[in-house]
Parts: C-alpha cells; sequence; structure tokens
C-alpha cells in the first residue's frame, strides 16, 4: 500500500512538473514573438518617420502630383494607426490582419512615389531625396529581416502550443494562436528599387 502511495505521488508530481515545464516554455515563446514583434515595430516607425521627410522634400518639385503625395502619406498614417494597435498585442489576429492590409496600401502607395520620382530629373538629383531614398531602402529591408525573425518566433509558439500533448496546457491556459506578418501583395515582396 506505501509502495502503491509513493508511485501515485510520484506521478503527480512528474505530472504537475510536466505541466509547469510545458506552461513555462509556452511562456516563454510568446515572449519571444512579442519581442520580435517590437523590433519590427522599430523598424517600421523608422519607416513611417522617413516617409513625411521624403513627402516633404519632394513636395516643391512635384506640385503637379499632389493626389500622389496625399495618399502616401494617408498610407502612411493608416499603417502607422495598425502598427500602434498591433504593437499593443500581436497576438491579436485582428490587429495583425490590419496591420497587413495597411502595409500593403502603404507599400503600394509608396511604389507609385517611386514611379513619379523616376519622371522628375531635377527630384532624382537633389541629394535630400536621394539620401531619403537611401535610407527608406536601407529601411524597407531591415523591416523584412524583422519581419522575418517575427514570423519564424510564430512559427515555434504556435508548433509548441500545437503539439500533443503541450496544446492541452495551452487550451487550458488560453495561448491562442499567433498571427504571421503575412505579404499579401507581389509589390510588397520587395523592397522598393531606388536608381539614380
Amino acid at each position: 500500500m506505501k509502495i502503491a502511495l509513493i508511485i501515485l505521488i510520484a506521478v503527480v508530481i512528474l505530472i504537475i512538473l510536466w505541466v509547469i515545464s510545458t506552461y513555462n516554455k509556452l511562456v516563454t515563446l510568446r515572449n519571444r514573438f512579442k519581442n520580435a514583434f517590437a523590433q519590427v515595430d522599430v523598424q517600421l516607425k523608422r519607416r513611417y518617420d522617413l516617409i513625411p521627410n521624403l513627402v516633404e522634400s519632394a513636395k516643391a518639385y512635384l506640385k503637379h502630383e499632389r493626389e500622389t503625395l496625399e495618399a502616401v502619406i494617408a498610407a502612411r498614417n493608416q499603417a502607422f494607426s495598425a502598427a500602434s494597435r498591433a504593437s499593443s498585442n500581436p497576438a491579436d489576429p485582428n490587429a495583425m490582419r490590419e496591420l497587413n492590409s495597411a502595409e500593403t496600401a502603404l507599400t503600394g502607395a509608396l511604389g507609385r512615389l517611386l514611379v513619379t520620382v523616376e519622371r522628375y530629373p531635377d527630384l532624382k538629383a537633389n541629394q535630400t531625396i536621394m539620401q531619403l531614398m537611401e535610407e527608406l531602402t536601407s529601411t524597407e529591408n531591415r523591416v523584412a529581416f524583422a519581419r522575418q525573425a517575427f514570423n519564424d518566433a510564430v512559427m515555434l509558439y504556435n508548433t509548441a502550443r500545437e503539439k500533443f500533448p503541450g496544446v492541452i496546457i495551452a487550451n487550458s491556459f488560453g495561448f491562442k494562436e499567433a498571427t504571421l506578418f503575412e505579404v499579401k501583395s507581389e509589390a510588397e515582396r520587395e523592397a522598393p528599387r531606388v536608381s539614380f
């Protein structure tokens, strides 16, 4: 009887240790993908800060392209708002979908601005515009790397929460599936090409 009780206590202790270990692993992975999103957020904010400077510098040359400039600023503001909501909870699938959509719109607007810049030789030769465009291209690359790191962290988290028997702990303690920061359009799959 004593041996059976000792075995039962040992099994219960092992189960408790397994639950604690699995829970802690899920918390670690969730925090890792939230940190990865914070890195994406830093790069997106850098990008959002560059865009008004680029538009302001181009205004004098692009008097007839007011719609393009306004579209870029509107898309930037929408993406900035979506990024702010997503940064408060990167696990929220609605916030991530909104961010994906806003980033797709911003990339399209920036693409139209780049095409417009190509049509104005004086603008292409402007040193400030050239520096801003180079910095924007660099930032786009940083965003892509940060997005990849975020998606990798989300994949690890989602895999851990979906695997058996971890799924039992994940569902019991409310670990929801995280949403990837996906590219929705072919145009966004590439960093803007700048040629002067």
